[in-house]
């Protein structure tokens, strides 16, 4: 793959939305740590929160998925496994997984990981007066929790000892497949636009995904890809703006 050319400059920006996965985070980080905490708990988690209104919700999305409405909590369960296992970005399944998590990370079982770049471009960026948001297939809840209790890699990509940070702040909104849709769909991000009240034109969104990038840039947006060495989608980048490393990216604020 030919190197990235930087810096990559935009002017003018009133908003930087992030992906997570392979973008701010190793895909290693989410699907060799977090997926496989969830699936250890979710069959307790249904069984243990019959009455948690995000719970039922959840549940009664996936019978409907499945066009079973009679389903048990045993074959949602399974519904769920085999969703897990293939990677299905379905919204109930991102729901319980970002509740799991979330208990996962307030207990202190479970930690963030962003690469050494994020945070101090998110703090960049922030003073510069540029609004920061997150747009995943993970929850919104599972997204505040991640970025609540980060620790950032160090140069030989090993978390770092020191206290994790708590970014939350920096980060005005979460968007994820509940609230804004499909991220592959252009519609989701005039949705978020929306909500930003901000023009597309004058909203970022950096992610690894070339459809995501096809449909942010459908919708009006400015794109960047994210092209990570070692990432899945690393090589699949040639055809856009991008960058190796938030490093390289120059932004103003409009």
């Amino acid at each position: 793959m030919t190197a990235p050319a930087g810096p990559e400059r935009a002017d003018g920006v009133t908003a930087v939305v992030v992906d997570i996965e392979g973008t701010t985070s190793p895909t290693a980080a989410v699907v060799g740590t977090l997926y496989p905490y969830a699936r250890a708990r979710l069959a307790g988690w249904l069984a243990g929160h019959p009455d948690d209104p995000r719970t039922c919700r959840a549940v009664a999305q996936v019978r409907e998925l499945l066009g079973e409405p009679a389903a048990d909590l045993a074959r949602v369960t399974a519904a769920l496994d085999d969703w897990l296992a293939r990677d299905v970005k379905a919204a109930p399944l991102k729901t319980l997984q970002g509740q799991i998590w979330a208990a996962g990370f307030a207990a202190g079982e479970l930690t963030g990981v962003l690469f050494g770049d994020v945070a101090p471009a998110l703090r960049r960026w922030h003073a510069a007066g540029i609004r920061l948001a997150v747009y995943s297939s993970g929850s919104a809840v599972a997204q505040r929790a991640w970025f609540g209790r980060a620790a950032a890699l160090d140069s030989a990509g090993r978390p770092s000892p020191e206290r994790p940070d708590d970014l939350g702040p920096l980060l005005t909104a979460h968007f994820d497949l509940d609230n804004a849709g499909p991220k592959t769909a252009e519609r989701s991000y005039a949705r978020i636009a929306a909500v930003l009240n901000a023009q597309p034109g004058r909203l970022l969104f950096l992610t690894d995904r070339p459809a995501e990038l096809d449909a942010a840039r459908a919708a009006g947006w400015r794109v960047v890809g994210v092209a990570r060495p070692g990432e899945p989608y690393a090589a699949a980048l040639a055809g856009y703006p991008r960058v190796s490393s938030f490093a390289d990216l120059a932004l103003t604020a409009a």
